[in-house]
């Protein structure tokens, strides 16, 4: 069956390793806006992460933001979807993980506004400088788990120094087992922790759905193991050659381009080519 849309994860596949959009790959997504064929970014991004790469690469569609948890649309502004974690959740996952790992710190995703422990080290910016409407963004302070824990979230971090990524993902996940959906897109051991049922796939099935596709009808690219499930779940899935093994093991095809040499500028482009013959 023809595919009608692309789902592509953002960081390590569309954007570049400096989190730069390159002008090849800003002219494939208009091009294919021009044609009429599909693309939903898919990401574990917040949703306060993604004015800078609307920005930068035009493109005002919808969202599936947080790693499948809130589905937003950019034109609007509006959040379509939200699948939390609830307090008694957050409650049961952080007690289980600092039993099993006594040196993990926490930290908790609203989309919105962000929340952290003392000890929790940050690998990246955790807001953009301004907001949306040019205001200065607030500078979030460290506190109790307990404190932040009390409403709830998008998604959970968990961070262990020193572990070895693939090594605490397989733990974590055997230990959350049902209660919670366990995965990770940095290179170092930081966990990524959402509502049970909640992955890039279910949130791109969902926005599908709405559109009146099916998975035999969608692609998808990525590059770490957070993108897996809906590489699994799209009818034609391709990995970027700096994808994390296991990623490029899942999907049917490795591009043999990098996300710095625009891959997913030159899967549009074949698609594109494709969709119009």
């Amino acid at each position: 069956m023809t595919v009608k849309l692309l789902a592509t994860d953002l960081d390590g596949t569309l954007l570049r390793s400096d989190n730069t959009i390159s002008d090849a790959t800003k002219d494939a997504l208009a091009s294919a806006e021009r044609a009429g064929f599909g693309v939903v970014f898919v990401t574990g991004r917040p949703t306060r992460w993604l004015w800078e790469v609307a920005d930068a690469s035009g493109y005002t569609g919808v969202v599936v933001a947080a790693n499948g948890a809130i589905t937003f649309d950019l034109a609007t502004e509006q959040v379509l979807h939200e699948h939390s974690l609830t307090p008694q959740t957050l409650a049961s996952v952080t007690r289980t993980l600092r039993d099993r790992f006594p040196d993990v710190y926490f930290a908790v995703d609203f989309g919105h506004d962000f929340a952290f422990e003392e000890g929790y080290t940050h690998d990246w910016d955790i807001n953009t400088v301004l907001d949306r409407q040019g205001r200065p963004s607030p500078i979030p302070l460290p506190g109790l788990l307990d404190d932040m824990i009390d409403r709830p979230a998008a998604k959970l971090l968990a961070k262990v120094r020193d572990a070895h990524p693939d090594e605490l993902l397989a733990s974590a996940a055997e230990l959350l087992g049902d209660t919670a959906y366990v995965t990770r897109s940095a290179t170092s051991g930081l966990l990524e922790i959402s509502a049970s049922g909640v992955t890039k796939a279910a949130g791109l099935a969902r926005h599908c759905q709405s559109l009146g596709l099916t998975a035999a009808e969608v692609a998808a690219v990525g590059d770490m193991p957070n993108d897996i499930p809906m590489l699994t779940w799209a009818g034609r899935s391709y990995a970027v050659a700096n994808a994390h093994p296991s990623t490029q093991q899942a999907a049917d095809e490795v591009l043999t381009a990098t996300n710095d040499e625009d891959a997913v500028a030159g899967l549009v482009a074949a698609l594109l080519r494709e969709w119009t013959e």
